[in-house]
């Protein structure tokens, strides 16, 4: 029978920074990963692309700014490999679903590509 190893990414640690603290959130990424975010503004042949830890800050800092609210939903976590969902609120109701794949090193996130969606 196999072991299974266990990764030095940390899920919970993940979901206190995609839960509302964005420091948290910004050390999980190594100092040069890059961040591709999919959506209807930015479509999958032309994605936003934030290359390394001072670009995806700003990024952080300017969701985290907003009035809304963020919750995984869900986080697997394989090998060098994590996976995760988000559902996130603004006090108007409007909606926003955003899944996440993830590329890791060290524990540290080196490749994020996030999917997002929202009401219109």
């Amino acid at each position: 029978m196999g072991t299974a190893t266990r990764s030095p990414f940390d899920a919970d640690t993940l979901r206190r920074g995609v839960e509302g603290d964005p420091k948290t959130l910004l050390s999980l990424y190594a100092e040069d990963a890059e961040l591709r975010v999919v959506d209807h503004t930015a479509q999958p042949s032309h994605p936003r692309v934030l290359h390394g830890r001072d670009e995806i800050a700003a990024m952080l800092e300017d969701v985290y700014s907003r009035d809304m609210t963020h919750k995984m939903e869900d986080c697997v976590v394989q090998g060098d490999r994590a996976a995760f969902s988000e559902a996130c609120e603004y006090p108007d109701g409007v909606r926003v679903l955003g899944q996440s794949m993830m590329r890791l090193r060290d524990g540290r996130i080196t490749e994020h590509t996030m999917i997002q969606a929202w009401d219109e």
